[in-house]
């Protein structure tokens, strides 16, 4: 009887092992990774990006060389992202790149990507403590300027601008995100323009800048100005 009872005994841990290993390599099977020897579209795409932002000034070839782990590293730590030279889910991320195993309900549960991640973290960056409808118009300025021929056309490429945005070059893009920097980069997405067609906003109180106090105002929320 005690010999039957250890037999079920060590089925049951050898059964529930083999779940946890499943689980694992299921995880990991879903995780993208491009690193040296990677070739494909999503390896084209990340290096037309680093080359575009300057980090990369080799061919876009679609083959992850020593060229493109090098341009990736200087991405990462410029991103304050861990410098392996290896572009997996969180580098693709930061790259406005949506990873190919991130489910379509990732957004709403927290663990965000692609475009909207990048827009929640510029929101809860440069307008943290800001009436939730200022938020909103800060992502709405940078939807409008991929809209706009004076800027780039991708959600990245308008972030990762030079000087475009203080938290970038200050390290505050790389803070945790407020929630409520989720929900209004959704709406700012889903069309909603507290700013008017706004292209640009600031502070007047910390402005340097003489240029942008030069540009019309079109209506002031919260600590900022938004203007055309």
């Amino acid at each position: 009887m005690r010999t039957e009872r250890k037999k079920l005994v060590l089925a049951m841990v050898i059964i529930f092992t083999i779940n946890i290993l499943i689980i694992a390599l299921a995880q990991n099977a879903s995780a993208d990774l491009y690193k040296s020897g990677a070739s494909g579209q999503t390896v084209r795409e990340i290096q037309t990006r680093l080359k575009n932002w300057g980090y990369y000034s080799g061919t876009v070839d679609g083959i992850y060389g020593s060229g493109t782990e090098e341009a990736v590293k200087k991405f990462q730590k410029k991103n304050g992202l861990n410098v392996d030279g290896q572009a997996g889910d969180k580098t693709l991320v930061a790259l406005g790149i949506t990873p190919s195993g991130a489910g379509e309900n990732t957004a709403s549960a927290g663990g965000n990507s692609g475009d909207l991640d990048l827009l929640a973290r510029l929101i809860s960056a440069e307008a943290r403590g800001e009436p939730y409808v200022g938020q909103v118009a800060v992502g709405a300025v940078v939807l409008n300027r991929i809209d706009h021929p004076s800027f780039p056309n991708t959600m990245a490429e308008v972030i990762y601008q030079k000087d475009a945005f203080t938290c970038i070059s200050d390290g505050q893009f790389n803070q945790p995100v407020a929630e409520s920097a989720y929900r209004a980069a959704k709406e700012a997405m889903d069309g909603y323009d507290p700013s008017y067609g706004a292209i640009y906003y600031f502070n007047p109180s910390t402005a340097t800048s003489s240029w942008i106090w030069s540009r019309p105002l079109i209506v002031e929320i919260g600590k900022h100005r938004f203007c055309s």
